[in-house]
C-alpha cells in the first residue's frame, strides 16, 4: 500500500504543479480573476475522471480496512478500541502541530513577497507551489518504498525536521527569489506526509474494519490546527513583525519532532511469513 499511496501522491503533485502554474500564468498575463475562471475550466475535467470509476471494482469491506475472520472479533473492530488506540491518538495530536506550524507559513510567506516584489508576486507565489510539488511527484513513490523498508517514524523524523528548518529559514531570508529555494523543503515535508498520513491510518485501523473513522479522526485533528494556525500566526505577525511568526512556527514544528521522537511508536506492521 505504500507503493500505491506513493504514485497517488504523485499524480496529485502533478496536478497541482499544473494548476498552480496555469493560474501563475493566467494571474501574470491576463489579471488575477482569471484566475477563478481557470479553477472552473480544470474543474471539468475532474468530474470527467470521477465518472468514470467503476463503483462494482471496489471491495467495500476491505477499503475501510476489514479482515475476513472465521470468528467474528467484537473487540479487534470496536470504534472504542479503535479510538483508544495510543498510536492513533499521538499521531493525531502529532499532526495537529503538524499543522498548526504548517498551514500558516505559505500564506504569510505570499503576504512578504507581495510587500517585497508587488509586481512578481503572483509567479513567484506560483514558483513556491510549484517546487514542492514537483518534488513530491519525482519523490512519493520512494517515500512509499521506504516506509516498508524503515519504518513510519525515521521518515515522520524527516519531515517534522525539514518543517522547522524551512521556518527559521522563512525568518531569516529576505530575497523574495530565494524563498522559492527555501520551498524544497516543502517538498519534502509535503512527500513524506502525502504518503504516511493515509499510511499510518491503515496501520493503525487495520483489520478493525473503520479505515473512513480513523481517517476522519486525524482529518479532525488537521483541520483543528490549520483553522487556529493562520488566526495566531495571522496576530502575532500583526503584533511582532512576520520573523517572529515564523520562528514561532518553526518552535511549534519542533515540539511536533519531539513527540515523534519520544513516544510515537513506529506502527508498520511485520510482512506475513
Amino acid at each position: 500500500i505504500g507503493e500505491r499511496l506513493g504514485r497517488n501522491a504523485r499524480f496529485a503533485s502533478l496536478g497541482n504543479g499544473s494548476a498552480a502554474a496555469l493560474m501563475g500564468a493566467a494571474g501574470y498575463l491576463i489579471s488575477s480573476r482569471s484566475v477563478f475562471l481557470v479553477t472552473f475550466i480544470l474543474a471539468i475535467p475532474t468530474l470527467i475522471a470521477l465518472s468514470r470509476i467503476r463503483e462494482k471494482e471496489i471491495d467495500i469491506a476491505q477499503a475501510h480496512g476489514a479482515v475476513v475472520r472465521e470468528v467474528p472479533d467484537k473487540k479487534a473492530t470496536s470504534v472504542f478500541a479503535l479510538c483508544s488506540k495510543r498510536a492513533l491518538l499521538i499521531f493525531a495530536v502529532s499532526m495537529l502541530l503538524f499543522q498548526l506550524a504548517n498551514a500558516a507559513m505559505l500564506p504569510l510567506m505570499a503576504g512578504v513577497v507581495t510587500m517585497r516584489s508587488s509586481q512578481w508576486a503572483p509567479v513567484l507565489i506560483a514558483a513556491c507551489i510549484i517546487v514542492p510539488q514537483a518534488i513530491v511527484a519525482l519523490a512519493s513513490p520512494s517515500v512509499g518504498r521506504k516506509a516498508q523498508a524503515w519504518g513510519r517514524r525515521p521518515l515522520l523524523l524527516l519531515a517534522f525536521g525539514a518543517l522547522v528548518i524551512r521556518g527559521v529559514l522563512f525568518a531569516t531570508v529576505h530575497d523574495p527569489y530565494l524563498l522559492v529555494a527555501v520551498q524544497i523543503f516543502d517538498g519534502i515535508t509535503a512527500a513524506v506526509f502525502s504518503v504516511m498520513v493515509p499510511l499510518i491510518v491503515a496501520d493503525v485501523a487495520f483489520g478493525s474494519g473503520h479505515f473512513n473513522l480513523a481517517q476522519g479522526i486525524i482529518g479532525t485533528a488537521v483541520g483543528i490546527g490549520a483553522s487556529l494556525s493562520t488566526v495566531l500566526a495571522g496576530y502575532v505577525s500583526d503584533k511582532f513583525g512576520s520573523n517572529v511568526a515564523f520562528l514561532g512556527l518553526a518552535g511549534i514544528a519542533s515540539l511536533g519532532l519531539l513527540m515523534i521522537l519520544l513516544i510515537m511508536p513506529e506502527t508498520r506492521r511485520a510482512a506475513p511469513t
